[in-house]
């Protein structure tokens, strides 16, 4: 099949839609207690053990991965990737002014928030982008290993959930679980390679 290059435009579109779905996500398990994997998640368990602001935290953690980003997935795909988290950190501090979510069941919070995380993580993608971190390492995978990111993204994704225990109880590490599991059942059924041609 041939392969079409995305515009400038659908690229700028799909990141800001894809973190728009992310930190919808991120609000609605902070507001459950509980967390997700990758990168997210290291800033969760840092979040709830300092209580220092999630968006600071998140920008902060992945500054590191920009270099390795760098040279192993090139310019365009990092300067996306520094656009994503910085949109990321920026409208997780932001739309608790413009959304509030009193109550929501804890079950419910983990299936939607891991199917809107993964909703919009596979958008980024797909778009040559990610939200940093463990996701930089797992879409390198895939593209020169032929590993799927989703299956990559969840390996990892269970070391970061155990390590919730340290600062949630067990019924919520084990949402956290079930949050993670459907993020990464997005990717694994959506972004197999050979599959999508966009670029």
């Amino acid at each position: 099949m041939t392969s079409h290059r995305h515009h400038w435009f659908e690229d700028a579109q799909a990141i800001a839609t894809g973190t728009l779905l992310f930190a919808l996500a991120i609000i609605l398990l902070r507001q459950a207690g509980i967390l997700t994997g990758g990168t997210a998640g290291i800033t969760f368990l840092a979040h709830y053990a300092t209580g220092q602001p999630f968006g600071l935290l998140y920008f902060l953690i992945n500054i590191p991965f920009y270099a390795f980003g760098l040279k192993a997935m090139g310019k365009a795909f990092t300067l996306k990737t520094f656009c994503a988290v910085g949109l990321l950190s920026l409208y997780s501090e932001l739309m608790p002014q413009w959304i509030v979510v009193e109550r929501i069941h804890p079950l419910f919070a983990a299936i939607l928030g891991g199917l809107l995380a993964g909703a919009g993580l596979l958008m980024l993608i797909r778009h040559q982008a990610s939200i940093g971190g463990l996701g930089i390492l797992a879409i390198y995978l895939q593209k020169h290993r032929g590993w799927r990111a989703g299956n990559v993204q969840m390996i990892a994704d269970g070391f970061i959930v155990a390590g919730a225990l340290i600062v949630v109880d067990i019924e919520k590490v084990a949402l956290s679980i079930l949050g993670a599991f459907m993020l990464n059942l997005v990717l694994s059924i959506n972004h197999r390679p050979g599959r999508y041609f966009g670029q």
